[in-house]
């Protein structure tokens, strides 16, 4: 790793930019970029959001506060870019690091964010800026458990190199607090080199257990996730549904927005010994406990015979089957002479 110049001091000193140089280009949803990244300003609207983003975006408070500074300061800190070929809604840049900041100042009615673009950058990339940017921002036990899982994965991953990370990381360090750099600074374990999920989980004080149960959680459908971030069922029982097709997981959730069923890992488990065989009917009997209840016990009253009455017909060694054979022998003959009887009176 190069050693970092200590007398950056600003964001033009880390993208190289020359005071004389920087150009504030016009606020349109398309424009010519320079050749080397540079801050400009765009209307908001004309930014897509990350296809994929797994982080939610701020809610109640926390967004009125983010509205209320950004009305009255402005986009202090600058949004993370990337350019992309036109899109089919006609967006021409994809945002990055900034979604929040992005929402506020659409609420606040501001015509333009300043932004820094990137150029040239590949999906592996932008995903380590996306997810990197968050990890910084915040601590990583005040995450939700999607978002987690979505850390652990892309950590976790065979597509993302270890060395580009870094430089990504410390790029990023330094928009954060570029007069707090220190030389020689390193970000994150070369994990990938023995590939353990023990090892990336010391990073995040987390067993290998638990980060193979986040890296399962990340293989649910985006609606379950939501469900798990709500607590509305355990941690083990999403990891039951993750073994569950892309298909049946949507059953699940298509039952789960209609009802009010609580899911469990019981059910879950359920769910999962049917995968490849689960239709919407079987998953709603096994949602709702349908499935495992045990029909109804007979109400019917089981009668006695009297001691007195036994033991005037019968002796104490006569056997069941014996006794069973003549009672059921005297009940017919009794109710066919009480039939005949009832013909009579009739007649």
């Amino acid at each position: 790793m190069p050693k970092i110049n200590p007398r950056i001091k600003s964001i033009d000193d880390l993208l190289g930019l020359d005071a004389t140089e920087e150009s504030r280009i016009e606020s349109t949803p398309s424009v010519s970029l320079p050749v080397k990244n540079t801050i400009i300003t765009l209307p908001p609207q004309a930014i897509r959001a990350f296809r994929g983003h797994p982080f939610r975006l701020y809610e109640g408070d926390r967004l009125n506060d983010l509205v209320e500074s950004i009305s009255e300061h402005g986009v202090l800190t600058p949004t993370i870019i990337r350019k992309i070929e036109r899109d089919e809604d006609g967006f021409e840049y994809e945002m990055l690091a900034g979604h929040n900041r992005q929402n506020a100042a659409t609420i606040a009615g501001l015509d333009t964010i300043p932004c820094i673009v990137k150029e040239n950058l590949s999906d592996q990339d932008a995903w380590i800026y996306v997810i990197e940017t968050n990890v910084l921002q915040r601590s990583f036990s005040e995450m939700l458990p999607s978002e987690k899982a979505a850390v652990l994965a892309l950590r976790y991953s065979k597509m993302i190199c270890q060395g580009r990370r870094n430089d990504i990381v410390e790029e990023l360090k330094k928009l954060e607090n570029p007069d707090e750099i220190k030389e020689n600074g390193t970000c994150g374990s070369d994990f990938h080199k023995s590939k353990s999920r023990e090892t990336l989980g010391a990073e995040y004080n987390l067993t290998g257990r638990s980060v193979a149960t986040y890296l399962r959680i990340n293989e649910l459908i985006t609606p379950l996730k939501r469900r798990i971030d709500d607590a509305e069922f355990p941690i083990v029982a999403a990891v039951q549904l993750s073994f569950l097709t892309e298909q049946e997981e949507q059953m699940v959730e298509d039952v789960l927005s209609e009802n009010e069923y609580k899911v469990n890992e019981e059910k879950a488990t359920l769910l999962r010994k049917y995968t490849g065989n689960l239709t919407p009917e079987r998953t709603e009997q096994i949602l709702s406990g349908e499935f495992k209840r045990k029909p109804k016990k007979s109400t019917s009253t089981a009668l006695k015979v009297k001691p007195a009455i036994y033991k005037k017909y019968f002796t104490t060694s006569i056997s069941q089957k014996e006794f069973d054979s003549i009672v059921d022998e005297a009940l017919a003959l009794y109710f066919a002479q009480k039939g005949q009887d009832s013909e009579q009176e009739a007649g």
